[in-house]
């Protein structure tokens, strides 16, 4: 196909981060081009550059960073050289971004209509036009009341659906370029079926280009015309999609295409007392049920999977365990003894038994507050270590997740990629020494490689002392990977519960099939045939 000019091109673009009282380069000569129209892949490992190129492509670069060489021309106007003002016009109208946390990206004290149509009123278009625009663009979101959803606080919507209303906003619009920063992360595998339709459509319909940056070698493989692979701020290869899964050229591409190969091993069939159990807990936000009559059982050394679409209650569930929501029927038990419903109410050792790890480590970790204060505050108060002893420990914490403690203790969250906070947030919640952690999507911010490195660590943790997972989640490769039962919700109800081999061999529940059925395969072609079979738009 005969292209014109592109729309974006990068020459020999070095971007430098401040470490100390040096500057270390995040991105080394690195070149690209973009055509209207046309979907590049950014994939590589936690940290390898792919964010900071992206938005390095708006002309943008961090706090600490610098964009120190190289040109970046956008329609012809150089960005590097580009007054704030011009990159102010084109920022959020003809060049948008999507960002991997939408919890840390929306401003909690204005509704979602009024953040969606910031822009474009700005811009001069009528507020009733803008307005109808976003109804029409939530409704292709697949959010739920779509009407209504924009007149409610970012707090008051499930992390999918912010994600989503993220997305619609980048859309507002209409740019010329938009910048994925991993916009299905968040995503539950039926709902990212819609998504990446609706996007496919914007790209198309309006010929517009985009950056699809992502961990997720499916996903990628649905979206992109090109590949480009990033590893420490370097270009190890680029290639068209179909080459690039057919015959990648070089070793570390195809360790990323490897299937992850880690299984946990099978358990024996649960027998005794659960260390926790949910007996016919129904909650809910004001008069609104979310939890309807729901039970469920955590042995002691084994780790249940909460599987379920955004908004079916799972996060609720964890809520209602960790007494952040009292119950309005039901109990929580811990070895039989029933907890106080409020966490006001709980003792120390009962606090300390359950702990969590938020899926949204952005708006988790204090941006405040160092890495050895935010791993240690866990330690001094549940177990009342201080000084030497204090610091040792949060020194093993960082070694257990793979962070290099005389490199890492000092550093704030806002120094770290989206993968290293994920793994604070877990070193944060084991320094207590918990018999429960619950893990909420606590891999979906990784890439492949670290994730299997995290799957490893939970299980190598949960087999020498005995933890209990609740692991929720909407990959259902990690399910596979380390549940050993599987607990399926829908709209706040349970559908199907039992031993990961019941759940996953048929016959299924016609629920459980369809998220079965969801799961993005390496084959470029695969969305588009599950568009047809299900009749969905996006084709």
């Amino acid at each position: 196909m005969t292209r014109g000019a592109p729309l974006l091109t990068i020459r020999d673009l070095t971007v430098e981060g401040h470490a100390g009282e040096d500057w270390q380069p995040i991105i080394e000569n690195m070149n690209l081009t973009l055509h209207r129209g046309e979907v590049l892949g950014l994939i590589g490992e936690s940290g390898a550059g792919k964010s900071t190129l992206g938005l390095a492509a708006m002309g943008f670069a961090r706090d600490g960073c610098r964009i120190s060489g190289g040109e970046i021309l956008f329609d012809g106007i150089d960005l590097r050289k580009a007054s704030e003002r011009v990159k102010r016009g084109l920022r959020g109208q003809r060049i948008a971004y999507v960002a991997q946390s939408a919890a840390a990206s929306f401003n909690p004290a204005h509704k979602l209509i009024d953040q969606y149509g910031e822009v474009p009123v700005l811009k001069g278009q009528p507020r009733r036009k803008v307005a109808a625009e976003a109804v029409a663009l939530y409704r292709k979101m697949q959010l739920p009341a779509p009407e209504e959803i924009g007149f409610r606080y970012p707090h008051q919507v499930s992390g999918g659906q912010l994600q989503r209303a993220m997305t619609a906003m980048a859309m507002a619009c209409r740019p010329d370029l938009i910048i994925f920063d991993e916009p299905t992360t968040a995503l539950d595998v039926t709902t990212q079926i819609e998504v990446l339709s609706a996007i496919r459509d914007i790209v198309r319909d309006h010929d517009t280009a985009a950056i699809y940056i992502t961990h997720d070698l499916a996903v990628v493989a649905q979206m992109a015309d090109r590949i480009k692979i990033l590893l420490r701020g370097r270009e190890v290869e680029e290639a068209d999609t179909r080459t690039m899964l057919a015959s990648p050229k070089e070793d570390y591409t195809r360790s990323l295409w490897a299937v992850r190969s880690f299984q946990r091993e099978v358990q024996p069939p649960a027998t005794g007392q659960p260390l926790v159990s949910v007996q016919g807990v129904t909650a809910g936000y004001g008069k609104v049920d979310i939890l309807h009559d729901i039970s469920f059982d955590i042995h002691a050394g084994r780790t249940v999977a909460v599987v379920g679409e955004s908004g079916s209650g799972k996060s609720t569930a964890a809520r209602v365990i960790t007494g952040l929501l009292p119950p309005r029927a039901g109990q929580v038990l811990f070895e039989g003894v029933p907890l106080p419903p409020d966490y006001r109410s709980r003792s120390r050792a009962q606090l300390r038994q359950c702990q969590m790890i938020y899926q949204m480590a952005d708006t988790a970790l204090n941006p405040k507050l160092r890495l050895r204060e935010l791993i240690g505050r866990p330690a001094q108060m549940y177990l009342g270590l201080s000084g030497r002893a204090l610091d040792s420990r949060v020194r093993e914490l960082l070694d257990l997740i793979e962070l290099e403690p005389d490199k890492f203790i000092d550093r704030l969250p806002g120094e770290l990629s989206g993968g290293q906070k994920q793994r604070i947030g877990i070193a944060r919640a084991l320094a207590a020494e918990p018999r429960l952690i619950i893990c909420d999507e606590v891999t979906s911010a990784l890439d492949q490689i670290v994730q299997e490195g995290i799957l490893k660590l939970l299980d190598k943790l949960q087999r020498e002392f005995r933890l209990a997972y609740m692991f929720i989640t909407h990959d259902l490769a990690t399910v596979r990977a380390i549940a050993d039962e599987v607990v399926i919700m829908q709209q706040g109800r349970i559908v199907e519960q039992g031993p990961k081999a019941d759940i996953f061999s048929p016959p299924h529940e016609p629920y459980s099939e369809l998220l079965l059925s969801s799961v993005p395969e390496m084959d470029p072609d695969w969305l588009n045939r599950l568009l047809k079979t299900r009749s969905l738009p996006g084709l």
